[in-house]
């Protein structure tokens, strides 16, 4: 050790001596206070002195030292009493806040209970009339459609002509840049191109897009731009606390009116089936309910590996007036829709689970983009199939090279051997979808694989018991360095070091 360490060592000596002698005198004092046989002691050394006056002395000296132990006694048990009576009011607080925050989604459940019961009016009256034996009569109509929203698109659809010419000619990285100039130019809304490319080419490998962060950075509103650019705006709905099934999603059928609650999801769904538009669906802040719930039947149509799979029973029966593009009760679902869900991570939100992950695209936007001048762009108007086929053309165009392959495999090795911990093969789908994509909209390859690492793979690390895995994460990061090469791989390293950070 040099001279500078020995002058600190002997300079800090008597102030951390000090500290221990500190508590050692604090340690010693009470085994002296509290030590009995030294006072029984101190008696027999000045028994033979002691006449009936000094016992007396002794007698009341015994007295007031158990006087004294008692009041620390008390005031000790008075003290941890008054603990754990905070403890108790303090678990009841929680307690209070849990049955206020039950009571207000009971709140939700009656208002949204409110509203079935409106539906069972009559549309005429707004009073819902009741036959002799109490039942609520049915006031359907002769020949009046129980799916009153769907069948009005199918009247609409009969004279519908489509307006506009369609862009065919349009690429990948073009749109991504005019996307970024009509955000900016006419709606104000500023992004930086990278998060724009992983926006377009998330459609490419997920029909389910999560875009998550800190509140104020733009999620609802990037949705809303994409939109706007392709003429067709989203249909946002706002999720509520008291969504426990699809029903939410898509409505329900009410014996009592014999009328199906149609949702506005439902019918934008159903109007998608008869256009060629793209069609975005918002659920805005999905977490604030459990999306596994809600959303869980959609995840499972969605993960078919055929379209013609993708089907969702909305009536168990069939009537002849029910709407044209409803076979059997049963909606296909449209393969030009996208769902686009925003979340917030804080208390009053659920967890996203990793199955619910697995299936969808994760976008991290933490950070505002900085106002840049943008000259003037138009929207476009594009078709579903003309966007997929950029999709198909990206794939055989920038298909994700043999050797990223090698590395990636080399990786999964690594983190099975060193964390116990695999990526199956949907994961690497959506990589050999989600990369060839990102590099058509303009991007790196190795840039798209640094993200889709960090956000599909490295995430699952939450699972695991951090503690344990502390020591091999800078060895990880080392491996990526070596493996990918040095100053790359950006985005894995910064969950790596903010994994460490919660250890």
């Amino acid at each position: 050790m040099g001279s500078t360490g020995e002058f600190f060592l002997d300079f800090m000596k008597p102030f951390f001596n000090g500290i221990i002698d500190v508590f050692k005198g604090i340690g010693e004092g009470l085994g002296e206070m509290f030590n009995i046989i030294n006072y029984f002691n101190v008696i027999k050394d000045h028994m033979d002195n002691l006449n009936t006056f000094g016992w007396i002395i002794v007698v009341l000296s015994c007295l007031f030292l158990v006087f004294i132990f008692a009041v620390l006694i008390f005031l000790i048990a008075k003290g941890i009493k008054k603990y754990i009576k905070y403890r108790k009011n303090y678990s009841r607080q929680d307690g209070l806040i849990d049955e206020i925050e039950e009571l207000n989604n009971d709140i939700v459940k009656l208002r949204n209970e409110n509203e079935k019961y409106k539906n069972m009016a009559d549309p005429d009256t707004g009073e819902v009339e009741y036959d002799e034996e109490g039942n609520i009569i049915n006031k359907l109509k002769e020949g009046e459609s129980r799916f009153f929203k769907l069948t009005e698109i199918d009247s609409q659809m009969e004279n519908y002509k489509e307006e506009g010419a369609w862009n065919e000619t349009i690429k990948l990285n073009q749109m991504c840049d005019q996307f970024r100039e009509f955000s900016a130019s006419k709606l104000g809304l500023y992004y930086k191109i990278d998060l724009i490319r992983l926006f377009v080419a998330s459609f490419a490998s997920n029909r389910l897009i999560i875009l998550e962060g800190i509140s104020g950075t733009g999620k609802t509103s990037l949705a809303y731009a994409f939109g706007n650019f392709i003429q067709n705006e989203a249909a946002i709905a706002s999720v509520q606390p008291s969504w426990r099934d699809s029903t939410e999603l898509f409505g329900y059928f009410n014996e009592f009116t014999k009328r199906f609650n149609e949702t506005e999801i439902l019918k934008k769904m159903y109007e998608a089936k008869y256009k060629k538009d793209i069609f975005i669906t918002l659920l805005d802040e999905m977490n604030i309910s459990r999306v596994e719930y809600y959303f869980a039947e959609m995840l499972s149509v969605l993960e078919l590996p055929r379209r013609e799979e993708w089907i969702i029973e909305l009536v168990s029966n069939v009537w002849d007036n029910d709407p044209k593009l409803l076979e059997n009760g049963k909606l296909l679902v449209p393969d030009n829709m996208w769902y686009i869900g925003t979340i917030n991570n804080d208390d009053s939100t659920f967890m996203i689970t990793d199955k619910v992950y697995d299936r969808a695209m994760p976008i991290e936007i933490n950070e505002k983009c900085e106002v840049f001048e943008a000259k003037d762009t138009p929207p476009i108007k594009m078709k579903s199939e003309y966007f997929e086929s950029l999709f198909k053309t990206a794939w055989k165009e920038y298909k994700v090279s043999d050797e990223m392959v090698n590395k990636i495999n080399e990786m999964d090795k690594y983190i099975i051997d060193h964390f116990r911990l695999a990526f199956g093969n949907r994961i690497m789908r959506q990589i050999n979808e989600f990369v060839p994509v990102y590099v058509s909209c303009g991007g790196q390859e190795l840039t798209a694989i640094d993200y889709i690492i960090a956000y599909k793979i490295l995430r699952k690390f939450d699972q695991l018991n951090l503690a344990y895995i502390k020591n091999e994460i800078d060895g990880f990061i080392k491996y990526l360095d070596e493996l990918f090469g040095k100053d790359t791989m950006k985005e894995c390293k910064d969950v790596l070091e903010q994994l460490k950070k919660r250890i």
